[in-house]
């Protein structure tokens, strides 16, 4: 617990049997209230092995995809009364040791939204990060900082903190249920006026690490760029779509067909 603020780990979980314990092993659990894992419907025995492990675990009994999942994991964490809600990715791409920071920077007061980069530091590429993908995160980055008037360094980590008024500001269950929801999350985030923080975050790729292959990855960058487009015609007030619609927050669901949390 950071002072009087309960933490959270929320962890979108989709086939992480290979690299699950070695995440929770480096997160101090002295710090942390919670872990909550998601799982989407793996193959695996991603949820025995969370459960093992002493975590709450959700289950999908279908695929909602990487944003889906995220929407269980935020409606969950505020159900568990986080104050902190800190959310990675379970592939051990990303530095557990981190959440400490994350949460305390959180804490401080001073940042709403605080990211791990990838690009801060620059270990990317030495840590085994395609060219391909660093160079699409780069211009990606730097079209949307432009378009937003922003100055971050990254858009499209894995690991990012909120406070809980984050989440009970925006409208995030009528964001996409693909992997661009980090991304019109983020928007969502500046349209609302919530501060920035970032730290450096070595990444780790390699064989067991989430990735998504190339034609997604295409995907990902064109629907980032549209959305980015959203975010400029809801900013000048011309027109705005319903993911951007920051006074019609949907009521938050924890259907049925989830696990119940203990």
């Amino acid at each position: 617990m950071v002072g009087t603020n309960r933490v959270v780990v929320v962890m979108p979980a989709y086939n992480a049997e290979r690299t699950l314990e070695r995440t929770i092993a480096e997160i101090d659990r002295t710090l942390v209230d919670d872990i909550l894992l998601v799982d989407d419907c793996s193959s695996d025995r991603t949820p025995e092995i969370a459960k093992s492990l002493g975590l709450k675990v959700i289950q999908h009994e279908r695929n909602l995809g990487y944003g889906g999942n995220q929407k269980t994991c935020y409606a969950a964490a505020l159900q568990l009364n986080a104050d902190i809600i800190i959310m990675m990715h379970p592939d051990y791409q990303y530095s557990p040791k981190l959440v400490p920071s994350i949460a305390y920077m959180l804490a401080s007061g001073s940042y709403d939204v605080v990211l791990g980069s990838r690009i801060l530091g620059g270990t990317a590429l030495k840590g085994g990060m395609p060219y391909y993908k660093y160079l699409a995160n780069r211009i990606l980055t730097a079209v949307q900082n432009i378009a937003t008037g922003k100055k971050l360094s990254e858009y499209h980590t894995g690991l990012r903190g909120y406070r809980r008024i984050v989440l009970e500001s925006l409208p995030f269950e009528a964001n996409s249920n693909d992997f661009v929801f980090d991304n019109q999350f983020l928007l969502q985030c500046f349209l609302a006026g919530f501060t920035f923080g970032e730290l450096s975050c070595p990444t780790r790729y390699f064989d067991e690490a989430s990735s998504i292959n190339f034609r997604r990855s295409l995907k990902y960058g064109l629907s980032c760029l549209l959305g980015t487009v959203c975010f400029l015609l809801a900013k000048g007030s011309i027109y705005t779509v319903p993911w951007l619609s920051l006074r019609k927050k949907p009521k938050l669901n924890l259907t049925a067909n989830r696990e119940c949390l203990s």
